[in-house]
């Protein structure tokens, strides 16, 4: 099967690696002609260290192909995500399925990214989200990995599976797709949280108490919005809600360590070099928390730190001290 992937970031360069690996013939796009010659050129990605691009690797900076092409992945940051599926969508092939792996929420809209790809490619194209506990440095690598397909229509999202799935790479499918993206997107908000936590120096009991209770938040914003509460508990949710908040592979998780130091947080973002979705999806989930009316307390402190200038302390010191509250909301009901 032809193949295109667009964005040749790690998480994309894996991908299409993987995919080259079930025999497909791959090409992978990147939005600069300078940054294609290079990886064309030295068949390695800065990115991902030590794991070379095969000369059956085709690597172009031309839109153009995605033209043959009857599966395109969009692999781009979650703000590219929009002007890449518009510069895509009158060359993509008739019935071409897209598969979204960015994690993220559009920043002005609020929009999940296959409601934004959607909105540009138009109806005559399947999308599917593709979304899990997912380290581009582990699948390059060859590390054994397990995500979900996610997609409304059954047979675009059993597609998908069989694309991707080997015996190092395990795909679930599932019709939740609200629930995937919004797990996906928001456990970069509680990633960031982990990571200012330990870069102040607190434990291992502080960063359970983050993670489990932040699920909470996700789950909560998530089914208000028609997600379906058991997604949060698999592999999009709390799997890789895991993987970001523990891992040093997580940008999100490293950025918060340098705030936790004292770092500003647009200079800790600024120095990351990388996106750091986590970032702007603070912002996002409080605007559509609020909206909605749903209670987020560790993500508006979240934001009070990222956006309003609240030290980290007194924003840990704020959900510490909050009114007294019941584990689950469903208690004695």
């Amino acid at each position: 099967m032809n193949i295109t992937v667009l964005g040749s970031g790690g998480w994309g360069t894996a991908l299409a690696l993987l995919l080259l690996e079930n025999g497909h013939s791959v090409t992978l796009w990147s939005y600069k002609e300078e940054e294609a010659a290079a990886l064309w050129e030295k068949r390695e990605n800065p990115v991902l260290p030590g794991i070379p691009l095969p000369e059956a690797l085709d690597i172009t900076s031309d839109m153009a192909c995605v033209k043959d092409a009857a599966v395109v992945v969009l692999a781009t940051p979650s703000f590219a995500v929009r002007g890449t599926a518009r510069q895509a969508s009158p060359l993509l092939a008739p019935g071409a399925v897209i598969v979204s792996v960015s994690k993220g929420v559009e920043k002005d809209t609020s929009l999940t990214l296959t409601e934004v790809i959607a909105q540009e490619v138009g109806e005559d194209h399947p999308i599917v989200a593709l979304s899990g506990p997912s380290h581009a440095e582990e699948v390059g690598r060859k590390v054994p990995t397990v995500v979900v397909s996610a997609s409304k229509d059954e047979k675009s999202a059993k597609l998908v599976q069989d694309v991707f799935m080997n015996s190092r790479f395990r795909v679930y499918t599932t019709d939740d797709v609200v629930g995937v993206e919004l797990g996906a997107a928001l456990k970069n908000v509680i990633a960031l949280c982990a990571g200012i936590s330990d870069g102040l120096g607190y434990g291992d009991n502080t960063k359970a108490a983050l993670m489990t209770r932040g699920l909470t938040e996700i789950a909560r914003l998530g089914e208000a919005l028609g997600g379906r509460k058991e997604t949060f508990a698999g592999l999009a949710g709390l799997g890789d809600l895991i993987v970001t908040c523990t891992s040093m592979h997580s940008r999100n998780r490293r950025c918060g360590i340098a705030i936790g130091k004292g770092t500003a947080p647009e200079q800790a973002v600024k120095e990351m070099g990388m996106v750091v979705e986590g970032y702007y999806a603070a912002a996002n989930a409080k605007a559509l928390a609020d909206k909605v009316g749903v209670e987020m307390p560790i993500t508006q402190a979240a934001y009070s730190v990222l956006y309003e200038g609240r030290s980290a302390q007194e924003a840990l010191m704020i959900l510490m001290t909050r009114d007294k509250k019941q584990e689950s909301e469903e208690s004695w009901v």
